[in-house]
């Protein structure tokens, strides 16, 4: 008996229709946080981003008078192993100790609903890490159980309206500003997913953090959250 041909796996990143026309992309930002420690001159390390025509934020760590955070981005992920590589093997990098456990990398993502597909994927979280307004930034991976993804999807759509609005209300406040990256088969630990908060002061977002807890989400079915790198922006590009 032949076998029914199988059907091709349909990757488009896909919006809610436009005008009529329905929206698909193949693209996506890939963004990465590196952090470092033994940093005596943060001056240094942003001249040679700004030399080097980086697009990135640099972070000073709160949590270590030492640490740095950078937060790089690209559509093409060949850029981290070849030009961010190449930067990252000279000085003043190969001065600074690597703290890879705080390492993050993820791309973005749709979920189907998005009026302007390519803004979310592209421009809103590009201009939510640079914008000058907003320098504090947590940074955090998570996990979420297996009993939530055996849920059925009407279930987990009324699990993740609940997250959704408490973000949009500290959102449209400007409290908080969220870049929300899938993080599946890219991350060490096997994450689900990167989370950066950012925004004008840090106490909002370590409100949003505590407010978020007390959800179905927070309490019921993640399996992992963290570690948290907590820095404010010294140096982000144009």
């Amino acid at each position: 008996m032949q076998r029914k041909p199988i059907e091709k796996p349909d990757l488009r990143e896909k919006g809610s229709p436009k005008e009529g026309q329905p929206q698909v992309s193949d693209r996506r930002l890939f963004m990465q946080l590196l952090v470092f420690g033994g940093c005596g001159d943060v001056g240094a390390v942003a001249r040679s981003l700004e030399q080097a025509s980086v697009p990135a934020v640099l972070y000073q760590d709160i949590n270590d008078p030492q640490g740095i955070g950078l937060l790089t981005f690209h559509e093409q992920p060949d850029y981290f192993v070849t030009e961010l590589r190449a930067l990252l093997n000279k000085e003043p990098f190969t001065t600074l100790t690597a703290k890879p456990e705080y390492t993050m990398f993820g791309r973005t993502y749709s979920i189907g609903y998005e009026p302007d597909l390519e803004n979310w994927l592209i421009d809103r979280p590009r201009q939510t890490a640079l914008n000058p307004d907003w320098p504090w930034a947590v940074w955090y991976p998570l996990r979420r159980s297996g009993a939530f993804i055996q849920l059925p999807d009407d279930q987990q759509r009324g699990i993740l309206m609940e997250h959704g609005t408490i973000g949009r209300s500290f959102g449209e406040a400007d409290y908080a500003h969220d870049i929300r990256l899938a993080c599946y088969g890219l991350d060490k630990n096997d994450n689900d997913f990167v989370i950066g908060l950012v925004g004008r002061e840090l106490y909002p977002l370590s409100a949003l953090v505590g407010t978020m807890r007390k959800t179905t989400q927070t309490s019921q079915y993640l399996e992992k959250l963290g570690p948290f790198f907590i820095g404010k922006a010294f140096w982000q590009s144009k």
